[in-house]
């Protein structure tokens, strides 16, 4: 794999999930500077640009499809990436975010929002994503070229599929992780 230049470019972003799986990134330390050299973060939470660019070598999805904000990003994604990647078990299976499926939505919403609220109980209508009705993982919505599980991965495992990608070898992330791992 080899980006514009001399680094490849990377994207990043968060669906429907609690984020651990950036934070295991994060995790990598000092690593972090060894790939600062070869990659270039140009689109994610942990960085400042806000606009996903027309080209990216690779992207990275963390999280399962809740809302239709998320279905917008993971299509997003998929046209303006050469590779995919879903990171956690949230983007690989669905995980805890889809422990809502059984139920039908308009409960869950009543649930959260009426049920078990003590002060001004309302259903919010402004700045909340419309949910979608069942929770899926990221490959049941666009094509992804590689599943690295784990709840959330460990920084070991990012090191290993991203050092590989880097080096133009196809990682195999079931070699130093598994689901829940």
């Amino acid at each position: 794999m080899s980006g514009n230049g001399s680094k490849v470019t990377v994207a990043t972003t968060w669906l429907d999930g609690c984020s651990g799986c950036h934070m295991s990134f994060l995790d990598m330390d000092q690593r972090l500077v060894d790939l600062a050299e070869q990659i270039d973060i140009v689109y994610s939470p942990l960085v400042d640009t806000k606009e996903l660019p027309e080209q990216v070598d690779l992207g990275i999805l963390e999280g399962s499809i809740s809302s239709d904000e998320d279905l917008h990003k993971a299509r997003e994604f998929r046209a303006r990436c050469k590779l995919l990647l879903s990171l956690g078990d949230c983007a690989v299976n669905g995980n805890v975010p889809a422990m809502r499926n059984p139920f039908k939505l308009d409960d869950v919403i009543e649930r959260a929002y009426r049920e078990n609220v003590d002060v001004n109980p309302q259903i919010p209508t402004e700045g909340v994503p419309a949910l979608l009705a069942t929770v899926r993982p990221v490959h049941h919505v666009v094509d992804v070229d590689i599943f690295v599980p784990g709840c959330p991965p460990h920084a070991d495992t990012i090191h290993y599929v991203l050092t590989e990608l880097i080096a133009g070898r196809t990682p195999d992330p079931g070699r130093v992780t598994r689901f829940g791992a």
